[in-house]
């Protein structure tokens, strides 16, 4: 009995080692991943880091939970090459930018305009992704004159009846270290309908008949989560401030808005999507069938959509 049990104390031994070993290579290479691709500006906040991309008419793209500038150009880096070009910060608490202690979403916006002021830069189109969108929305209200137009996909918003926050304590747990997010993500193949709708608010069905480039994108997001550690703090403000249901005078934003959305998407930003452009004077909502909140097999539609709704701004600019 004795010899079994110190041969299955060395097995445990060994393999625990092993997973140490695999899980360290694999955090390594998601903090290389992003050396090298920012910079930082101080603001009277605190530092904020961001990114810049391509050429053209200033974006300023707004990263959703669990992201920072590298989600932010995933999500949109396609339109880099249409005549772009993308700032992305990372917002307060988010890998190099720091956490000021009674952080607001006002704050946040008012921390993007000073980027701008740092950049040279008057206005810009606003593009806000699921939980960017509580401070993209307060940038319009607070700073309408540098405000182009609003774009919000899969728009988190304070929680009209009938939606609710998805992914509690296992998602908590999950997201509270890096080794704990890793496990997730090890988990997937184990357990893929749980996990997806977990993680990315989208129906395992829906991934799994996607093309392959889909299918490799949702990976990626997945894999970029990592390395959660420098996120944590950005991220407890996100769930902080879904649970305030602080309303916004969205009335107020007078620039054009688009939101766009997918109505299975698990975290219920169908109906915030269509509430915000019901709700500003000049807005509009597209609502795709499928896709969730990672718009699963849309995301290239969702784009070629903000380009065309752009392209309309432009055309409606007095000349000069």
């Amino acid at each position: 009995m004795g010899r079994i049990l110190f041969v299955s104390l060395a097995v445990l031994i060994v393999a625990t080692a092993g997973v140490y070993a695999i899980f360290a290579r694999d955090l390594a290479g998601a903090r290389d991943r992003l050396v090298g691709r920012s910079k930082t500006v101080e603001t009277s906040f605190g530092t904020l880091e961001y990114a810049v991309m391509g050429e053209g008419e200033p974006m300023l793209i707004v990263h959703g939970a669990g992201g920072g500038f590298d989600q932010g150009i995933d999500m949109t880096g396609a339109l880099a090459g249409r005549g772009y070009r993308l700032i992305a910060p990372s917002r307060f608490g988010y890998l190099g930018s720091t956490l000021p202690g009674n952080l607001t979403t006002a704050m946040q916006a008012d921390a993007y305009a000073q980027l701008l002021d740092r950049l040279g830069i008057d206005k810009v189109v606003v593009v806000g992704i699921s939980a960017g969108a509580w401070s993209s929305m307060q940038f319009a209200i607070r700073h309408p004159e540098r405000c182009r137009a609003l774009v919000l996909l899969v728009p988190a918003d304070y929680l009209p009846a009938g939606t609710s926050v998805h992914g509690g304590a296992v998602v908590r747990a999950i997201f509270n270290s890096d080794f704990g997010a890793w496990a997730g993500l090890k988990l997937m193949p184990i357990m893929p309908g749980e996990m997806t709708s977990m993680m990315l608010g989208t129906d395992t069905a829906v991934v799994r008949a996607a093309e392959p480039s889909e299918k490799a994108r949702v990976q990626q997001i997945l894999d970029h989560l990592l390395p959660v550690s420098p996120r944590l703090g950005g991220m407890q403000f996100d769930i902080k401030t879904a649970a305030t249901h602080e309303p916004y005078p969205i009335e107020k934003i007078a620039c054009p808005v688009l939101t766009i959305s997918a109505e299975d998407d698990r975290f219920g930003t169908a109906s915030r999507a269509k509430h915000i452009a019901a709700g500003v004077p000049d807005g509009r909502a597209i609502i795709f069938p499928t896709g969730g909140h990672a718009l699963v097999g849309h995301h290239d539609d969702a784009l070629r959509e903000v380009t065309a709704f752009l392209r309309t701004v432009q055309e409606r600019r007095p000349p000069g």
